[in-house]
């Protein structure tokens, strides 16, 4: 019996730190990662801006949307594998990364128009949508307003109006570190390098008042959407992912396993699984 107990206890104490560091994955932020050579990149003129773009493999198309004050890189993990089944379109939304802005205050529905102006420009009239954070909120704006445009929305961490944001979140140590990266992020590839400050608050503006969708616009949606979202986001309530869900008719509910806000950074693997499953591919 003795030995047995040791044994146990032996047993107990190899998998400790394993079952640490998958407790304590959500509290990562992991590097942003590279992305791939594009097969075609650049800039489009549209609605007053350039905004920047790249386009990978081939098949039915899928646009990745990034979240707020971020940019297109941060989709890197998920591209290689994605491209080998579709033709992946990214891009940086106005203001942030390479694109650049104009004078009119950011709006979910301008930044929409820009994604539509994107697939416009490329000639494709129906794409899938997987969009993280403000990405996720732009896919769930083209499947209320241009719902023949979207065919459907993996909507990673949205919010459908301003009460489901987490008070304080950008005190958060995880959230807090993100920003500061996204300056630096920032600083390195945009035409206004040193602006991020005023970019940060223009921003914020947006996020105080947006979106702001009453559960008619959410039932009146006809896309087939996935709700998703990390177990510890620290930026979105879980009450109001589910009542997303609940809202969106036939919309799916996904809570993907210690994870947070940056999910498709701390577990690539399982989030690049669930888009595939998503659109239609056998992992």
């Amino acid at each position: 019996m003795i030995s047995r107990r040791l044994a146990l206890f032996a047993m107990t104490l190899l998998l400790a730190p394993r079952a640490w560091a998958q407790r304590a994955r959500w509290l990562d932020l992991p590097p942003t990662p590279k992305l791939p050579k594009a097969e075609r990149s650049g800039y489009a003129p549209m609605n007053g801006i350039k905004l920047w773009y790249a386009t990978f493999g081939q098949g039915e198309p899928v646009i990745f949307l990034h979240g707020g004050l971020a940019n297109a890189d941060y989709w890197g993990l998920q591209v290689p594998q994605v491209a080998q089944h579709h033709r992946v379109i990214l891009m940086d939304s106005r203001g942030h990364g390479r694109s650049t802005r104009d004078d009119r205050p950011y709006g979910y529905d301008l930044m929409t128009d820009d994604v539509v102006g994107l697939l416009d420009h490329l000639g494709i009239k129906r794409a899938a949508v997987v969009g993280w954070s403000d990405g996720g909120i732009l896919g769930l704006d083209l499947a209320i307003r241009y719902p023949d445009r979207v065919s459907k929305v993996f909507a990673f961490a949205a919010n459908t109006d301003p009460s489901g944001v987490v008070e304080g979140v950008e005190k958060n140590p995880t959230f807090a570190a993100y920003i500061k990266r996204a300056g630096h992020e920032y600083e390195k590839l945009s035409a206004t390098p040193q602006e991020y400050a005023a970019f940060v608050d223009a921003i914020s503006k947006m996020w105080a008042s947006q979106p702001n969708w009453t559960a008619d616009q959410l039932k009146a949606i006809k896309t087939p959407v996935a709700v998703v979202d990390g177990d510890h986001d620290e930026a979105i309530k879980r009450s109001h992912t589910e009542q997303i869900a609940a809202t969106i008719p036939g919309a799916g509910l996904l809570i993907l396993p210690n994870t947070s806000h940056f999910s498709f950074l701390q577990d690539p693997d399982q989030f690049t699984w669930h888009i595939l499953h998503f659109l239609g591919q056998k992992p």
